[in-house]
């Protein structure tokens, strides 16, 4: 499969509804959902369908496999990608989440601007640190390396340029109007509703500048460049969210040209080792604790699964939080009765929607929130390195073609222990 590598530019407020089942407010994300992008494009390549430039919708055949074939293209979500602080306006292309084992001060948290940041007390991971507690038979309580304060879990996208960490968010605002009366076509007392909207420009210095979005399609070969040439002749005429006639959800995409999915560097292989090493590192350095109740390191290569995205899970055909050994072999096809699940963090939450195509409410999903992380063992490494590559393409659960349950293997955050806290 190709990877179009998307740049959504806000031209103005997204009102990207996350319902919340049992109310009547819907809260707008932080991020743009990859179901949002795919109803997007669908809608638009329909609209442009018989167009002499736009002949993906002629017969049905394109469209059908972009969207509803057997290998249909996957919309990965799009995190905000502008770096804050910045007077300049600096797009990553990677952007991950932070893991849920990452923690940082409950007073100044943060990634560090520089080495002696005193608004900030850095953030740092402790997988490692809690997997080698429990294998020496010790409570792990951290507290934040700079002043011995409280920590906190720590929830944000992230980037990385060299050694340097960046955070990213979006930030929200309400937009509060009128209702109509139909039947006068004027405004009727008494009837006001809010809309709560990502906002399209954020403050830097004393000028606004844009908020860039940045995710990606997976498609076939075949479909990759055409896909990517109907984005760029109509890149300013999509509209993302809800209440589009109201003036909200005009956004501008950029779609750089297809590269093969193998691409991304480091490699799994590259990452599994450099997890591996530091955890055995880090296993040694616990021995001034005395020794450990059993060496869990020994002939066994270790690695995590990093949620990038909200996923939806079922084992047995009942919902769960929680990739178990045997759902994991059945994700890639492998069998291999040494794999072992160590440890597991991960949280939930509930998810709906609006389905524009039917018109209709979509089902309420428990969904295990993006940031999960699950520490995994085998003593047959080589089964798993090329079926890993495959799991972060294809990624895992239900609806991973809307951008639900996107993986990474070994996240390299995991690497930043207590005292490198960034």
């Amino acid at each position: 499969m190709k990877r179009i590598q998307l740049e959504i530019k806000a031209l103005s407020p997204l009102a990207i509804g996350r319902k919340k089942p049992g109310g009547s407010v819907s809260e707008a994300g932080d991020y743009i959902p990859g179901s949002v992008i795919r109803g997007a494009m669908a809608a638009q390549i329909l609209r442009q369908s018989g167009h002499q430039s736009a002949n993906l919708a002629d017969n049905g055949g394109d469209f059908q496999a972009l969207f509803i074939g057997d290998n249909p293209a996957i919309f990965h979500n799009a995190y905000p990608a502008t770096i804050e602080g910045q007077k300049q306006t600096r797009v990553q292309s990677d952007v991950w989440v932070v893991p849920a084992t990452a923690l940082s001060s409950k007073t100044q948290p943060g990634f560090k601007s520089k080495p002696n940041d005193s608004d900030h007390n850095g953030v740092f991971d402790t997988l490692i640190d809690r997997f080698c507690a429990d294998g020496y038979g010790h409570l792990y309580d951290p507290t934040c390396p700079q002043d011995g304060d409280r920590v906190d879990t720590f929830t944000e996208f992230y980037s990385k340029i060299g050694n340097k960490y960046h955070s990213h968010s979006a930030n929200t605002r309400l937009l509060t109007r009128a209702g109509i009366n139909r039947r006068r076509a004027t405004t009727e007392e008494g009837v006001l509703y809010s809309i709560e909207v990502l906002n399209e420009s954020k403050i830097a210095g004393k000028r606004e500048k844009p908020v860039i979005y940045t995710g990606a399609i997976l498609v076939a070969d075949e479909l990759a460049e055409s896909l990517q040439r109907f984005i760029t002749n109509y890149q300013q005429d999509f509209r993302l969210g809800g209440s589009t006639s109201r003036g909200l959800g005009k956004v501008k995409i950029t779609a750089k040209s297809p590269v093969d999915t193998t691409a991304v560097k480091p490699s799994v292989e590259e990452r599994i080792k450099m997890f591996q090493d530091k955890l055995h590192k880090r296993w040694q350095d616990w021995q001034i604790f005395g020794q450990p109740q059993q060496d869990l390191l020994q002939n066994r290569t270790y690695f995590t699964i990093d949620l990038q995205s909200d996923t939806i899970l079922n084992e047995n055909w009942r919902r769960t939080t929680v990739i178990s050994p045997e759902m994991l072999q059945y994700f890639t096809g492998v069998t291999d009765s040494s794999l072992q699940l160590h440890a597991a963090y991960s949280s939930y939450d509930y998810l709906s929607g609006w389905n524009s195509a039917w018109g209709l409410m979509k089902d309420v999903e428990l969904i295990t929130n993006k940031g999960a992380v699950y520490l995994f063992s085998t003593i047959q490494p080589n089964l798993w390195m090329e079926r890993l590559n495959y799991l972060e393409v294809k990624g895992v659960g239900e609806r991973t073609c809307e951008g639900f349950g996107q993986v990474q293997i070994c996240n390299e955050f995991h690497l930043v222990l207590r005292e490198e806290a960034v």
